[in-house]
Formats: C-alpha cells, structure tokens, sequence
C-alpha cells in the first residue's frame, strides 16, 4: 500500500510504501518547520523529502491525461535527470495503474462521479481527470499502451541495453504520439 499526503494545492503526493515511511516523513517535516508555524508547504517537502509538487508521478498522469505533450516532456527531464527520486519501475507501475483506471472507466456502463468513483475505487473528484483521459486515450489505444509498459519494464529489467532514461523517453513517446 502507498502512502499518500495532501498537500494544500489539493495535490496528493506519494511518500512511501507503509504507515511507518509516511509517519517518519511527517516527523522529519515537524522538525524542519518554521517556528511559530505549523504548516506543511509543498517547498518543504520538496526540500526536505525530495518530492516536487511540480514534477512528480501525478503530475505527469495529468499532463499526460490533458494531452499536454510539451509539460509531459518537462516532467520526463527532470525524472530523467533525477533518477534516483524518480525510479523507472515507479513511473512504470504508476502508469499501469493509471492505464488501468482508465480502461476501467471505459467499460462502465454509468460513468457518473459516484458510480465510476466507486467502481475504480477511487474518491469520485478525482473522476473527472480520468474521463479527461478516456476521450485522449481509447481503449484501443489504452491497452497498446498497457502493452508499452509491459514491454519497457521488461526491457529496463535487462531485455535490452538502452538505459532506463532512454527507456523512459521513448516509452512516453510512444504514449503521447
């Protein structure tokens, strides 16, 4: 299970894998907050854990659901330049996940907020990005890319000798073209 913070822009940040990770990363933050204050900025975090609130895995599924290529290929510089915050084999389950979400949406015969929200298992807000995406990404083209990710985490996983940057580039290439 991921650990999730919000943050006050409304974005939800991935911190960890359990409870414990996501409690230690709040106990770092408490330390580093100003006196006198206790509000938790998306600038400390970032600072101090490492997440950017503006280059992370939920920012590029919404790029991506937009359509927006030119802030997609932003998001995919700075992972590829920060490799170590931005693990191939995280961006990849994060977009199969994704992917799979919206495969879902697509075979929903209600796809009103509350319906869709409960069958995705998702909070019914968060509905709209992935009906954004469904009208960009049809199922056909949702399960070439699911196929994609297959495909590149096998590659990354020593079926090929480009690096998981390159990977990383060509595979989102694919998605977006």
């Amino acid at each position: 299970m991921i650990s999730f913070f919000e943050c006050r822009s409304g974005n939800l940040i991935a911190v960890g894998t359990t409870s414990e990770l996501f409690k230690n990363e709040i106990d770092k933050l408490m330390l580093v907050i100003p006196a006198g204050s206790r509000q938790i900025t998306p600038e400390l975090i970032e600072k101090n854990i490492g997440i950017s609130k503006d280059y992370n895995n939920f920012e590029l599924t919404k790029a991506l659901s937009t359509g927006n290529v030119a802030r997609t290929a932003r998001i995919i510089g700075y992972f590829t330049a920060n490799p170590k915050n931005n693990p191939f084999v995280l961006i990849v389950s994060t977009l199969f996940y994704y992917f799979s979400k919206i495969l879902l949406y697509h075979s929903l015969q209600d796809k009103s907020r509350e319906n869709a929200g409960r069958e995705m298992g998702i909070p019914p807000f968060a509905v709209d990005e992935y009906a954004q995406a469904a009208r960009i990404f049809t199922v056909s083209k949702t399960c070439r890319v699911i196929s994609w990710l297959r495909a590149y985490d096998l590659k990354a996983k020593g079926y090929s000798t480009a690096s998981e940057a390159d990977l990383l580039k060509e595979l989102i290439f694919r998605i977006t073209h």
